[in-house]
C-alpha cells in the first residue's frame, strides 16, 4: 500500500494542478510535441503480457495515424503508476482496477479512459494464477494460511483476488503473509523457497510452469469470470484540459485491443521486445481477453471485496471513474 499512499498525499495532488495543465512548447499536458506534428505521450506500464496491445498498436501504426507516439515506461505495479500520472511524469498509465478503486475512494482525481485487460472466463485456464513451486505440499489456496505469498504491490488486485480464492476454499484470508516483489522475480522466489505462493500473470505463469510449478487457483476468475483486471487511466484534470489527445489515445487503444484479441501470434512475438521471456515458452502462454469495454459488474464485485478486506472505507463513484 505504501507506493499508492505516496501518490495520495496532498502535495502530490496539488502538484497535479501544474504538471497536468496546458503547457508551453512541450505540448499539451506536458506531452512533447515533435516538429512533424506528432505528440509523444508518456505512458506508465508494467512489463507483463497485459500491455501487449500498446506495444503492438504502436508497431502497427494505430497511434501514429492519429499523430501520437507512445513512450512506454515500465514500473513494478499499478499502485506505483498512479502517483506518476498525478505528478505529470506520465500522461497515461496502466493500473489494476483495485488500485484505481482505492485511489478514487480517497478522492484522488484519477479517470479511467480505456479498458486494459480481462480474464479469460475459464477456470483453470486463465492468464494469471496462484502458483506454487514444484513439489510444494500446498495443493489448495487455504493451505497458504500463515505462509508467504508474493504480490507485485501490496493491497492491489493480486492480494484482493488471492484472498477471495482462499475464502472460497474455506480458509481465512487474514492469515496470509503477503510479500512484495516484481512479477519477474517470482518464479525464482518460489523455486528457492523464499515464498510459498505467488500471484503470477503471464509470462511469469509460464515460467513457473516450465520449472515444474503449478497454479492452484484461477484468482481472477474466482473474483468474477469476466473480471476487468486493469484499465488505462489519466488524471481528471488532464482529461478535462486535453480532450482531443484523450480521444485519440482512446481510439488508438481500442483499435489496439481489438487487433491483439484477434492476432495471438503477433501478441506472443511482441512480448519478446519488452520482457525476457524465452522463445521456447511463447506457445505455452495463456493469453487474456482484451475486450473494448470494461465489465462494470466485475468492477463492482472487486469493490465489494476491497471494502470487505479493509482497502476501501467507501465505494467510489464508478460513473466518475469509469470511461
Amino acid at each position: 500500500m505504501r507506493r499508492l499512499l505516496i501518490g495520495l498525499t496532498t502535495a502530490t495532488i496539488l502538484l497535479t494542478a501544474t504538471a497536468c495543465g496546458s503547457s508551453d512548447a512541450s505540448g499539451p499536458g506536458g506531452a512533447s510535441k515533435a516538429s512533424g506534428g506528432t505528440t509523444t505521450l508518456k505512458v506508465g506500464v508494467i512489463p507483463i503480457l497485459d500491455v501487449a496491445p500498446l506495444y503492438l498498436g504502436q508497431k502497427k501504426g494505430f497511434y501514429a495515424k492519429r499523430g501520437l507516439k507512445l513512450e512506454l515506461t515500465p514500473a513494478q505495479g499499478g499502485a506505483a503508476i498512479v502517483p506518476g500520472v498525478l505528478s505529470g511524469q506520465f500522461q497515461f498509465g496502466f493500473s489494476n482496477s483495485t488500485s484505481l478503486l482505492v485511489a478514487a475512494s480517497k478522492k484522488v482525481p484519477v479517470k479511467a479512459v480505456s479498458n486494459g485487460v480481462a480474464s479469460t472466463a475459464k477456470d483453470g485456464a486463465d492468464f494469471a494464477g496462484l502458483t506454487v513451486a514444484k513439489g510444494s505440499p500446498v495443493t489448495s489456496p487455504k493451505q497458504l494460511e500463515g505462509k508467504k505469498v508474493a504480490v507485485n504491490t501490496l493491497n492491489n488486485i493480486c492480494d484482493t483476488s488471492i484472498r477471495e480464492s482462499v475464502r472460497k476454499d474455506g480458509g481465512d484470508p487474514s492469515k496470509l503473509d503477503f510479500v512484495e516483489m516484481p512479477f519477474q522475480q517470482m518464479p525464482a522466489a518460489l523455486e528457492s523457497g523464499q515464498v510459498d505462493g505467488a500471484c503470477t500473470p503471464e509470462p511469469a505463469l509460464a515460467s513457473v510452469k516450465a520449472k515444474g510449478g503449478k497454479s492452484i487457483a484461477s484468482i481472477f476468475y474466482d473474483v468474477s469470470p469476466d473480471l476487468t483486471v486493469a484499465m488505462y487511466f489519466t488524471s481528471q484534470q488532464y482529461a478535462q484540459q486535453n480532450p482531443e489527445l484523450v480521444k485519440k489515445f482512446q481510439e488508438a487503444t481500442a483499435e489496439s485491443l481489438e487487433y491483439a484479441d484477434s492476432h495471438p501470434d503477433e501478441v506472443r512475438q511482441i512480448l519478446t521486445t519488452y520482457t525476457k521471456i524465452p522463445g521456447t515458452l511463447l506457445e505455452k502462454l495463456t493469453l487474456p481477453h482484451w475486450p473494448a469495454e470494461p465489465n462494470r459488474a466485475s468492477i463492482e464485485r472487486l469493490a465489494e471485496l476491497a471494502k470487505e478486506d479493509g482497502l476501501l472505507e467507501q465505494t467510489p463513484d464508478l460513473d466518475k471513474l469509469l470511461p
